[in-house]
């Protein structure tokens, strides 16, 4: 296996990214996700099925527990009904998504973010089975700035187009520091539970702050997706700097591509995609190749790792996270 995307969502059985990764010696771990603009999780966990039943050596999936009527007496057992399922149907993780810190409220108005002792049972549900969580808590801090001040195009873009999840619209909504601040209480609190951090741990912004955490907490992991345009970024002012994280914390960093295949171009548009995608991460993280990225102006070098650690980043850490 050359490339593990460990990070996207096939919402659709298209065939064409499923060519694309037999050609490529690639694999795809897709995550089921409580998003309210997805289908519902059930209808995720079938598609997803469907392509592992086919293709059981590139897919694996991360399954998830729906958040409607939290608070509820039933909805704990329910949701740990849920995650059971999901996992004797194969998922070999579950995903907790950022509606718990920057959507759903209590009675009395406040967020419940993701530290709330209601959610330590799934916490402990997890870490007593060896089940891994992947966790989108928070957003880049980009979030919680004026569309002009974001440092790349992809966040002005994406939060243009959804501003209920544009924090600075939302100034009722927890601060970046605050959703940080949860997430570090869950690695406290929940030392046996082995945490992927999904998107640097919304710590893109600074490598230094994700360094801290891989430091205190040898749990915790990290997975790129959506987030290699702002390593990019920091590698164009520093470099060596960039290139010695890569290398220090080889063993913990994840890569995915985040591409969500919904059907809603050609399906040969998102194996396109993927191609694309891939072959650009690719080279910035083996060669020393002057490069542009479409998310920032600027040049900058191709990391030029050495083998045995690009080949854990795009390879192998998934290779044992996700049980292929």
């Amino acid at each position: 296996m050359n490339l593990i995307d460990a990070h996207c969502h096939l919402n659709t059985s298209s065939e064409a990214k499923m060519k694309l990764a037999l050609e490529r010696g690639a694999a795809f771990v897709s995550i089921n996700t409580d998003i309210p603009f997805f289908e519902s999780l059930d209808r995720q966990e079938a598609v997803v099925l469907e392509l592992k039943h086919q293709f059981p050596e590139q897919v694996r999936y991360i399954g998830s527990f729906g958040s409607a009527g939290f608070g509820t007496a039933r909805w704990q057992g329910q949701a740990l009904d849920q995650i059971k399922k999901r996992l004797s149907n194969g998922a070999t993780a579950i995903k907790i998504w950022k509606n718990f810190g920057m959507a759903i409220q209590n009675e009395d108005g406040s967020y419940v973010m993701a530290d709330d002792e209601r959610l330590d049972p799934i916490y402990d549900f997890l870490a007593h089975q060896k089940v891994p969580l992947i966790a989108h808590l928070g957003e880049p801090k980009n979030c919680w700035l004026p569309l002009e001040q974001m440092t790349v195009d992809s966040d002005r873009e994406y939060f243009s187009k959804h501003p209920e999840y544009h924090m600075y619209l939302n100034p009722e909504v927890p601060n970046h520091e605050a959703q940080i601040a949860a997430r570090d209480n869950i690695l406290e609190k929940h030392r046996g539970l082995v945490f992927v951090g999904a998107h640097l741990g919304s710590m893109e912004w600074n490598l230094d702050e994700v360094s801290k955490r891989l430091d205190k907490y040898p749990h915790f992991h990290v997975d790129l997706a959506e987030r290699i345009c702002h390593v990019q970024l920091q590698s164009m002012s520093d470099r060596e700097r960039v290139r010695q994280f890569f290398i220090k914390y080889q063993d913990r960093i994840i890569y995915g591509s985040d591409v969500i295949d919904d059907g809603t171009k050609p399906e040969m548009e998102f194996a396109e995609r993927f191609q694309e995608l891939w072959d650009f991460h690719v080279a910035y993280f083996t060669t020393s190749d002057k490069m542009t990225a479409p998310e920032f102006q600027g040049e900058f070098m191709g990391l030029d790792l050495p083998k045995e650690v690009s080949e854990k980043i795009l390879v192998d850490n998934a290779k044992r996270m996700y049980k292929f």
